[in-house]
C-alpha cells in the first residue's frame, strides 16, 4: 500500500503500466528506504524480500508473453484490447478474451480486433433486438415498402420477434437462437386463440415471410456497423407449402354466373371470372378505367381495409399496374351496370353506402353465391385461379396470362400453375404423338 501511494498508481494500473522488472526495482528501492538497510548483507535481504513480495502475490503482476496477454493465477492465458471510448465519459471501453493456450488467446484476439475495427462498439451496446427492429421499422421499413407490407411487418415484430428475441443483445445474437425461433413459430407461434387450438403453429409461409423480413433487419445492422455478420444469413428458412388450387370446374361456371345473375351481381363476377382481378382491384375500379372504344380496363389501384380503415393504394406490385383487355360480352355487362347508376363514378359501387364495396363484403357475397349451387371449399381468390387454368388449357401464352394477371414475370405463372401447364405438356405430347408416325411412313 505504501509503494502504491508513494507512486501515486492503483494497485491495477501499477499492475498494467509497470513490467516486473521494474516493479522489483520499486520493491527493493522502497523496502531499504523504509527499513534504513546499508550494505551489501542488507541489500540483498531487501531484494530477496522484494521478490518474495511478488512471490506471495502480494503485488499481482500476471508474467506478459507478448502484447496485451498474459498468463493468470488459475492456469489460463488472457487477452485485453480496447474496442474505443465512452461518448459521455471519454473512458476507454476494455474487453478480455480468455482461452487455455497462448496460442488460442493470441488467435481469439486477432478476431476480436478486426471485429472492434468492423462494427461501432458503442452504438451496437446500446441495442437489443427488439430495439433495433424498432428502429428498423421506422426508419427504413416503414417509409420505403408498400402499406400492406408495413403492416405485416409489423404484425410480425409486435406479435413474434420481440416476445421471444426482444431482450437479447443485438451483438449477442447468433444464428442458433433464431433458427430455435423458427422452430418454435412452426410449432406454436399462432396468436388467435379461437384458432390456436386446432392449429397450433404458424404456417410456413409465414414463418418464411419472418425470416425475410429479419433478414433485411439485421443486414441493415451489418451496414450500420452495429453487427460484424448477419446471424439470418446463415439459418435455413421452412420450405413454403403451396396449398393445392381450387378453381371453378368449367362445367360449374354458367350455374355460378346464373347464381350471381339472381342476386344482381352478375356484372362485377362475370369480370372477375374473365380477368382473374384481386378482391381489391376489383373494388377500386372506378368507371374511368373502363374504354369502352379499346374494351380494356386499366388497372392503377387496389381498396385495402386495416383496423377498420380504409385506403386506396397502388396495387401489389409495379407490374400489378396494366391494361386488361375484356370481351364484348363483359363490356356489354358493364355498360347495363353504369346504366342503374350513371352519376357514380365507381364501376361496382355498394347498394348500401353508393360507395366502393368493401372488399369482404364481395368475398361475402361470393360464398353466398358458392352456396346457392352447393359449390364448396372456393375462396374468392380462387377465381383468379380458375381463370388462370382456363385460359392456359385453352391455348393462351403464358406471358399473356401473365401480364392480364399482373404477376412479376411468366416464369411465376408457370411456376403457379404447374398443373395446368403439365395438362397441355400432355396435350402436346399426345398432338407430336400423332405426328411422329406418319413421318415415319414416309
Amino acid at each position: 500500500s505504501l509503494l502504491y501511494r508513494q507512486i501515486g498508481k492503483s494497485q491495477s494500473d501499477f499492475r498494467q503500466e509497470f513490467p516486473v522488472f521494474l516493479q522489483i526495482v520499486l520493491c527493493f528501492a522502497l523496502t531499504a528506504r523504509v527499513s534504513g538497510c546499508a550494505g551489501a548483507n542488507a541489500k540483498r535481504y531487501c531484494l530477496v524480500f522484494a521478490v518474495m513480495i511478488l512471490v506471495k502475490g502480494q503485488v499481482k503482476q500476471l508474467p506478459r508473453y507478448g502484447e496485451n496477454i498474459y498468463r493468470r493465477k488459475d492456469g489460463r492465458w488472457e487477452a485485453r484490447y480496447i474496442v474505443g471510448r465512452d461518448p459521455e465519459t471519454g473512458k476507454q471501453i476494455r474487453k478480455s478474451i480468455l482461452g487455455k493456450t497462448q496460442a488460442e488467446v493470441r488467435a481469439k484476439l486477432k478476431d476480436a480486433l478486426a471485429e472492434a475495427a468492423e462494427i461501432d462498439v458503442v452504438k451496437s451496446s446500446g441495442y437489443s433486438v427488439s430495439g433495433w427492429m424498432q428502429t428498423w421499422y421506422s426508419l427504413y421499413a416503414q417509409p420505403n415498402v408498400r402499406e400492406t407490407t408495413v403492416r405485416y411487418y409489423k404484425r410480425y415484430i409486435d406479435h413474434h420477434v420481440t416476445p421471444r428475441l426482444g431482450d437479447i443483445r443485438l451483438n449477442k445474437l447468433t444464428s442458433l437462437e433464431i433458427q430455435q425461433f423458427y422452430k418454435d413459430l412452426l410449432e406454436n407461434g399462432r396468436i388467435r386463440e379461437d384458432t390456436k387450438d386446432k392449429k397450433p403453429g404458424l404456417s410456413s409461409t409465414t414463418v418464411h415471410g419472418i425470416h425475410v423480413m429479419l433478414k433485411s433487419a439485421l443486414k441493415r445492422a451489418v451496414q450500420e456497423r452495429l453487427i460484424p455478420f448477419n446471424p439470418a444469413e446463415f439459418c435455413i428458412p421452412p420450405k413454403i407449402t403451396k396449398p393445392e388450387l381450387q378453381v371453378i370446374p368449367s362445367e360449374r361456371y354458367q350455374s355460378y354466373l346464373t347464381a350471381a345473375e339472381q342476386r344482381g351481381v352478375l356484372p362485377m363476377f362475370y369480370l372477375e371470372l374473365a380477368t382473374g382481378l384481386r378482391k381489391g382491384e376489383i373494388a377500386a375500379l372506378l368507371w374511368s378505367d373502363f374504354d369502352a372504344q379499346t374494351k380494356t380496363i386499366h388497372v392503377t389501384k387496389q381498396y385495402l381495409f386495416y383496423n377498420g380503415q380504409g385506403t386506396v393504394s397502388q396495387p401489389k406490385s409495379d407490374s400489378s399496374i396494366r391494361y386488361v383487355s375484356i370481351s364484348d360480352e363483359a363490356a356489354r355487362l358493364l355498360e347495363q351496370e353504369h346504366a342503374k347508376h350513371p352519376n357514380n363514378p365507381y364501376m361496382f359501387p355498394s347498394p348500401v353506402t353508393g360507395e366502393m364495396y368493401h372488399p369482404d363484403a364481395i368475398v361475402k357475397i361470393h360464398r353466398k353465391i358458392c352456396k346457392d349451387i352447393g359449390l364448396e371449399n372456393v375462396r374468392f381468390h380462387d377465381l383468379r385461379h380458375s381463370f388462370a387454368t382456363t385460359a392456359l388449357q385453352s391455348g393462351v401464352d403464358v406471358k399473356t396470362v401473365s401480364t392480364m394477371l399482373g404477376h412479376s414475370s411468366a416464369g411465376f405463372t408457370l411456376n403457379v400453375y404447374t398443373h395446368s401447364t403439365s395438362r397441355m405438356q400432355q396435350e402436346a405430347a399426345r398432338t407430336v404423338g400423332k405426328v411422329m408416325p406418319k413421318m415415319l411412313e414416309r
